[in-house]
C-alpha cells in the first residue's frame, strides 16, 4: 500500500484544482463470473472458499452461508478486486437476501459493506477479521426502527471530520433508512487521500477527509511506509459479515485529477 508523503516546502504545494471524469462507468463485476476477483475468508488461506460463499447466480453476485457446515463461527469474508484505485467513483447496487447465518453477531444483521483504500489481500493474516481499509457500510432496516445507511467504519484506519481526527470505529451518516428487500444504490466518491463522500440513491449522506492508517492498530503498523499515514489508494473489496446479500452491479468510474505546482504553474 503506497502512502502519500506531504511536503511542507514553501511555495511548492500540490493542489487539486479540479477533478473531472476521465472514463465512463466500467463494470468490476461482469454479471457472469468472478473473474478479476479473489476471495479471503477468515481462517482460510487466500483464494480458498469451499463453501461457495461468493458466487454468481442469475447475473447477481450472491454472498451467503447456504453451504456452511455449522454456525457462522466468525468466518468473515471479503471478495477483493485485483486492481487498485485512487481517484474514482464506485457504484454498488445491492439488496439483502434471506436470513442471517446462525451464530452471526447481532450488529451484522442486514449488514454488509464495501471496503475502499484497502490493503492487498496477500498481506492479511489467516485469522484477520477485516482488511485495513475504509468501510462504507451497507445496511438495511427492520421495517420499523431508524437505521442510517452508508455509515463509515474504520478497521485499522482513522479519518478527519470538521478538522478533527476521528478515532472512533464507526460514524453514522444522515441517510434515510433502507427498509425491505428492494435494491438500493450507494455511490462512493473517492479523491485519493483528500476527501471521500458517500451517496445513497443520489443523496449526499456523509463526507470526511484524509483517510489514514491508525498507528495504534497492529495490522496497520505492518503497512506503514515512511512517516506518512495518509492512504491515497488501495483495494476495493465486498464484505460478508454473516447476512445474505446480492450485488446486482459493482461499477467504477475513474476520475482525472488536474494539479498545480507552485504559484501559477500547471502540470
Amino acid at each position: 500500500m503506497q502512502l502519500v508523503k506531504r511536503s511542507a516546502a514553501a511555495g511548492w504545494l500540490l493542489l487539486c484544482l479540479g477533478c473531472q471524469s476521465a472514463d465512463a462507468w466500467s463494470p468490476l463485476f461482469d454479471g457472469a463470473s468472478l473473474d478479476g476477483w479473489t476471495v479471503k475468508i477468515r481462517g482460510l488461506p487466500l483464494g480458498e472458499d469451499p463453501y461457495r460463499t461468493f458466487r454468481v447466480e442469475d447475473g447477481v453476485l450472491r454472498v451467503g452461508y447456504e453451504n456452511y457446515d455449522g454456525p457462522f463461527g466468525g468466518r468473515f469474508g471479503h471478495l477483493f478486486h485485483d486492481a487498485e484505485f485512487s481517484h474514482y467513483l464506485l457504484r454498488v447496487e445491492y439488496r439483502f437476501v434471506g436470513e442471517q447465518a446462525e451464530g452471526g453477531p447481532g450488529w451484522a444483521w442486514r449488514n454488509s459493506g464495501v471496503m475502499i483504500h484497502g490493503q492487498r489481500p496477500e498481506t492479511m493474516t489467516v485469522e484477520q477479521d477485516f482488511p485495513v481499509s475504509i468501510e462504507v457500510q451497507l445496511l438495511g432496516g427492520d421495517g420499523e426502527h431508524e437505521r442510517t445507511n452508508a455509515n463509515l467504519c474504520t478497521p485499522g484506519t482513522n479519518v478527519v471530520m470538521d478538522s478533527q481526527l476521528v478515532t472512533r470505529h464507526c460514524v453514522d451518516s444522515n441517510s434515510k433508512t433502507c427498509h425491505g428487500d428492494d435494491w438500493y444504490t450507494v455511490i462512493v466518491e473517492v479523491r485519493g487521500g483528500e476527501v471521500v463522500r458517500h451517496f445513497v440513491d443520489g443523496e449526499l449522506v456523509l463526507e470526511y477527509r484524509e483517510p489514514q492508517l491508525d498507528p495504534r492498530d497492529a495490522n496497520a503498523l505492518g503497512l506503514m511506509v515512511g512517516e506518512s499515514l495518509i492512504l491515497d489508494h488501495g483495494t476495493i473489496s465486498l464484505q460478508w459479515d454473516s447476512q445474505g446479500v446480492g450485488f446486482g452491479r459493482v461499477d467504477v468510474r475513474r476520475l482525472k485529477v488536474v494539479v498545480a505546482v507552485g504559484v501559477g504553474g500547471l502540470r
